[in-house]
């Protein structure tokens, strides 16, 4: 290759990275605002959330049709490849978090029609901050290439796990204890499994990065809880 071509494949590869990152950006966003929604009970932002939900769609096939022409006319090797295999990996798991963010939006507005439930939203919004830090951790590890970052939020899989079986076992008891509140509970259980989801692909993430750094795939089984969360 000449100086020029090198130059410009690597501008493409930089280009494509950016974009990768700046659709993480995005999807913090739509996670962060879809928790604020249900535990402020607002109307309003989860129908915002929902609204947005096409711009991260955008997003993955702009930067799937990068990645492919890339490969297609640069035929890149070794590192280079693997750098943009994995934007468009990682591009998909965002879009995949992007939905589950739609999907607790649209949980937020038949929840909201019920009564509130101050300590079931307390125990959602604890899990919620712990899995948008995941998620901004893993994207940072990202943005830096930062293996020991990204190994950091891998490690942590189960704290997640912890959140998800409390939460789920909490509200089994508050749905035995009054079946008026079954409704509500049942869409709160599917909040907190989306959220849980979000947390496996920050994980997912991180075993990208490392794929990406070190050529090796992570070979060590997830650190998991218990089967609730199979």
């Amino acid at each position: 290759m000449t100086e020029h071509t090198v130059k410009s494949f690597e501008e493409e590869l930089n280009t494509l990275s950016a974009e990768c990152a700046r659709m993480g950006g995005l999807t913090e966003s739509q996670v962060a605002d879809a928790i604020t929604a249900v535990v402020k009970r607002n109307q309003e932002l989860a129908g915002a959330v929902v609204g947005r939900d096409d711009r991260l769609d955008i997003a993955e096939r702009d930067i799937e049709r990068r990645a492919i022409k890339l490969i297609a006319l640069r035929q890149p090797l070794a590192d280079d490849l693997r750098r943009t295999v994995a934007a468009m990996k990682i591009a998909n798991n965002l879009e995949r978090c992007g939905d589950l963010a739609k999907n607790i939006a649209k949980r937020t507005l038949v929840i909201i029609e019920s009564d509130p439930m101050t300590p079931l939203t307390r125990s959602i919004d604890r899990m919620g901050k712990l899995v948008v830090q995941r998620l901004t951790a893993v994207l940072d590890a990202y943005a830096r290439s930062d293996l020991e970052r990204a190994l950091a939020v891998w490690s942590q899989d189960e704290d997640v796990d912890e959140h998800y079986n409390s939460l789920f076992r909490e509200l089994l008891t508050y749905m035995m204890g009054d079946p008026r509140t079954i409704t509500a509970c049942a869409h709160l259980l599917f909040v907190a499994k989306n959220l849980e989801r979000i947390g496996d692909h920050a994980t997912n993430i991180a075993e990208i990065i490392h794929y990406q750094i070190t050529g090796d795939e992570m070979i060590a089984p997830r650190p998991k809880t218990d089967a609730f969360t199979a």
